[in-house]
């Protein structure tokens, strides 16, 4: 029988989400979150796209395809697009091009230590903002004269005020008391110089949150000595990435932490750390939880908060109890028994 709340928590309609598998171990982490879709019940239909440059299944002709999926559902799901390293030609991945096209300017990832699973640093509750259509990922790399490559990174006045006013306002909607620029603006004077004067210039606006700026490697060093001082950290596109995926390896990995993207109309939920675990593909060892988390997330964006809660219960339980691990959280657990627990653990 189902409980007073789930019955008040049944939605009306079902809600599309177009979704990505991507590659590595993506469509195993993507087959969790349907299988723990159905047996919580959870009212999404999900509309699925394969994008992938490695498994040879990338075109314009599909992005577009995925693009017109996006701009009808306007939430997606997905897996992590691998980058091939090759030069075919063509320097934006389709990763890339993706986040263009939709303009998802603002990628968030809220590092959070998981109860029960013990690190150096425990209790860790951090938010890293990144902006991620421009900077070093701007892909415009040229060979000057032979054997010298000249590389831009463009930071511009009118993306560097738009990341920093959303992370001040995401501070001021989850009741966050500090914001922090991370920035490299003693050696890159103009670019980085930009970055920090718009976020300068947007935290006077916003009286009640503390404003601080801290140079990247300095921040790299604080991150892993004391992570405690952080709440809300802003940065460009390339110092994010990395930042992200040190700030996961405090809580137990890329395994682990959620992420989302946003643009002014799109929301795109995603793991926190980009990372295909091509080491892991089709041996049943990835750990599900980032991507279920991730999925828990979307559902809170979608206002399923009932079905939102009861997902990241279940998967927080299961981690708490400890007896069933993936490998990377130093268990013996496959990916199935995994995604098995957490559906043991829903309360439906």
């Amino acid at each position: 029988l189902c409980s007073p709340e789930a019955q008040q928590a049944r939605a009306d309609a079902v809600f599309k989400v177009t979704m990505v598998p991507g590659d590595g171990v993506g469509p195993e982490l993507m087959t969790a979150v349907k299988e723990v879709f159905k047996a919580g019940d959870v009212p999404v239909e999900f509309e699925e796209f394969h994008l992938s440059e490695v498994q040879n299944m990338a075109s314009e002709e599909r992005l577009e395809h995925l693009l017109t999926s996006m701009k009808n559902n306007k939430v997606a799901i997905i897996g992590k697009i691998h980058t091939p390293m090759e030069y075919k030609g063509e320097l934006a991945s389709y990763d890339m091009k993706l986040r263009r096209k939709l303009d998802l300017f603002a990628n968030v990832v809220h590092v959070n230590s998981l109860p029960g699973y013990s690190t150096r640093h425990n209790n860790l509750d951090l938010v890293i903002i990144r902006e991620q259509t421009e900077g070093e990922y701007s892909s415009l790399e040229h060979e000057s004269v032979a054997g010298v490559i000249e590389s831009l990174k463009i930071i511009t006045r009118e993306k560097s005020r738009r990341i920093a006013k959303f992370a001040f306002d995401y501070a001021t909607k989850k009741g966050r008391s500090k914001v922090t620029a991370v920035h490299k603006a003693n050696i890159m004077k103009l670019g980085d110089g930009l970055f920090l004067q718009s976020c300068a210039e947007v935290a006077q606006l916003y009286p009640k949150i503390k404003y601080e700026n801290i140079i990247i490697d300095n921040c790299c060093m604080q991150l892993v000595q004391n992570p405690y001082q952080f709440d809300v950290l802003v940065m460009p596109n390339l110092y994010g990435n990395i930042i992200d995926n040190l700030a996961a390896g405090l809580v137990g990995g890329a395994g682990v932490v959620p992420g989302e993207s946003y643009s002014a109309e799109y929301a795109v939920f995603e793991t926190g750390a980009r990372h295909p675990f091509a080491h892991a593909v089709g041996r049943n060892i990835a750990n599900p939880t980032a991507m279920l988390l991730s999925a828990a997330n979307m559902l809170r964006h979608l206002n399923l908060e009932y079905h939102s809660q009861m997902v990241s219960d279940a998967v927080k339980k299961v981690i708490k109890q400890g007896k069933v691990r993936t490998g990377d959280l130093g268990g013996y657990a496959t990916s199935d028994e995994f995604t098995r627990a957490v559906i043991a653990n829903l309360v439906v």
